[in-house]
């Protein structure tokens, strides 16, 4: 998973092989000189005026010129600027006929019109009534920025004062985001109980009235050595001051309030269709998040069928290992071994990160000709929002100066299950999302706009598929780390049946909690967490079983029609060579690709 601010905040970039897309663009024709040099400044314009609607996408992507803004999204005025951009660069598309544009322009263009009619769609809904979840919501990455270990700098006078700006409109964010629960909660919008109360610790951490333990002081213990003793006394008493006289009181009353009134008002359902026209909601988050048409009955038949099928490939792991009982038990078997949870420190869950990235090394060659420059590191996820995180992946910037992350949360390392280690590391790291986004951010060929979006259905997508290759990159030779990938693909199948059953079906989050607990291997704990993920964002786990499907299917026909001529590198040049699309494009393109192969 990649971590992301609301939908579209956080950034997420799939790698380009740059002699790839040249290659397109030398057996295609042309556009006119004229024409190109239009379409391109639209997008250049297009991509500039989107940083500076959300200027901490701009920091996240290593842009710094907007890190003292944080400009209100639930405000009116924000708001009706973001309809103005969507609806003027639609406009602006439709001045483009396909017939002047070369064949990769035709992509970028239906990749643009993509992006305009879907967030244009989303007005028609009412996020804005619940600005704060447990998993996705500001607060948590402003949480990162405050840590100063993240994409915000710290490294001069004018940084540190930056925050401090930026953390006014933090504040007016706080205040409208209370606002605006309290009109959902009369017009029938409020958040179930369940979801409630796992936001009610994160925000009561941040009410603790000593600066020195405070998560948004910690910049101020990382001051530059080479700042004069007058900087750091001034920066010093502004934060000192900010976070007592202002941030503390914003997050005592948001406290107070979702603790009081708003969680006496939350509700008992666990789905959207309880909330008004939440039926059309979730079929746009469907179509959001795996950019298909496909229905909620047809991925829920379909998580069904997955669900079948992998549980008989895990039949024949559990005869290899010798166990005697029946699958469920064998699921509580895995969860308790002892041997599978072997640490006493959380530094070696991240030694064995590295442990299994060093194991891989050798075989990399063999499936990726392109490899990224930008660095790569493993650390455990931040205290302050642990408990209730997933293990996720932060790209680094588009410059390759900060470093992409792989964060994992290890709450209690006593009780960390290393089974599904490598499929994990697969996923998050490499070859899945970090060569993802980091080939593509170090791209020379891909329009600005391109390098920035995120389609979760091709890229969570990718990350599930990228696990399906560990035996070729040496790993699973434990037949519990391949167990460990059938489950983490299982938990993917199971995400389409209990994410359409709670949001289309009616299904409960109790419902939802025991069939993954009859169907998969993670512990009730992380269920609980996984499943109350999916009720704060209803469609997103449908992506990576839905993406990754579609890519296996391509892989097959492409091995089929090609035979002997296959290069699995090539495959996965084609793949990724054009950035985030929907998955349509991505399926004409590599058709067209077999076809020109053969």
């Amino acid at each position: 998973m990649i971590n992301r601010m609301l939908i579209a905040t956080c950034l997420a970039i799939l790698f380009t092989a740059c002699k790839n897309e040249k290659s397109v663009k030398s057996t295609t024709e042309k556009a006119p000189k004229d024409v190109t040099t239009a379409f391109n400044a639209m997008l250049e314009a297009y991509y500039e005026e989107g940083l500076q609607l959300n200027p901490v996408q701009a920091t996240f992507a290593g842009d710094n010129r907007f890190n003292d803004q944080f400009p209100n999204p639930l405000a009116d005025e924000t708001v009706a600027k973001l309809k103005a951009y969507y609806t003027t660069y639609k406009n602006k598309l439709s001045q483009f006929e396909d017939a002047d544009l070369s064949e990769s322009q035709q992509m970028t263009k239906a990749i643009l019109q993509w992006e305009c009619d879907m967030n244009l769609a989303s007005f028609e809904f009412r996020q804005d009534y619940f600005p704060i979840d447990q998993m996705w919501s500001i607060n948590l990455v402003v949480g990162q920025l405050a840590s100063g270990s993240s994409a915000q700098p710290f490294k001069t006078v004018e940084d540190y004062n930056n925050w401090l700006k930026r953390l006014e409109g933090y504040i007016a964010w706080m205040t409208s985001a209370e606002a605006k629960m309290k009109e959902g909660m009369e017009e029938g919008y409020v958040l179930p109980k369940a979801l409630i109360l796992k936001v009610l610790p994160q925000l009561k951490v941040l009410t603790v009235e000593n600066l020195d333990t405070h998560l948004f002081y910690s910049p101020i213990k990382n001051l530059p050595e080479d700042f004069s003793e007058v900087d750091k006394k001034q920066i010093e008493e502004s934060y000192r001051a900010i976070i007592s006289e202002k941030v503390i009181p914003a997050y005592k009353s948001l406290h107070q309030f979702m603790s009081t009134n708003y969680l006496e008002a939350g509700r008992a359902s666990s789905g959207v269709s309880e909330i008004p026209n939440g039926e059309a909601f979730y079929k746009h988050q469907i179509k959001l998040y795996t950019t298909t048409n496909m229905t909620a009955d047809e991925i829920h038949k379909l998580g069904l069928s997955e669900v079948a099928r992998i549980s008989s490939e895990m039949d024949k792991i559990k005869s290899a290992v010798g166990y005697k009982g029946d699958l469920k038990s064998f699921f509580d078997y895995v969860r308790n071994k002892k041997e599978l949870m072997p640490f006493k420190e959380p530094q070696e869950v991240i030694d064995n990160f590295n442990a299994i990235h060093d194991r891989m090394k050798p075989q990399i060659e063999k499936l990726f000709d392109v490899k990224p420059k930008t660095p790569f590191e493993v650390r455990r996820t931040e205290a302050f929002r642990e408990n209730s995180a997933s293990a996720e992946y932060n790209p680094g910037s588009l410059d390759g100066t900060r470093p992409g992350i792989f964060y994992t949360p290890i709450p209690d390392v006593t009780k960390y299950n290393i089974y599904s280690d490598e499929s994990l590391f697969l996923h998050e790291a490499i070859p899945g999302h970090h060569y993802q986004i980091s080939l593509t951010q170090e791209s020379e060929v891909l329009p600005k706009f391109r390098k920035t979006l995120w389609y979760s259905g091709y890229g969570e997508g990718w990350a599930l598929y990228s696990e399906s290759l560990g035996k070729e990159l040496g790993l699973y030779t434990d037949p519990y780390q391949y167990f460990g990938m059938l489950g983490a693909e299982m938990h993917r199948a199971i995400r389409l049946v209990v994410d359409t059953g709670l949001h289309s079906k009616g299904w409960t989050r109790e419902q939802a909690i025991q069939y993954s607990l009859d169907n998969e291997a993670e512990s009730e704990a992380g269920i609980i967490s996984e499943i109350e993920r999916y009720m704060a964002m209803p469609g997103q786990a449908l992506s990576y079983k839905i993406g990754q499907l579609k890519i296996r299917e391509l892989r097959a026909k492409a091995e089929k029609e090609l035979g002997a001529k296959f290069d699995v590198r090539q495959f996965h040049n084609e793949v990724l060579e054009t950035g985030c699309v929907p998955l349509a494009l991505l399926e004409d393109k590599i058709n067209t690709w077999i076809a020109a192969s053969k």
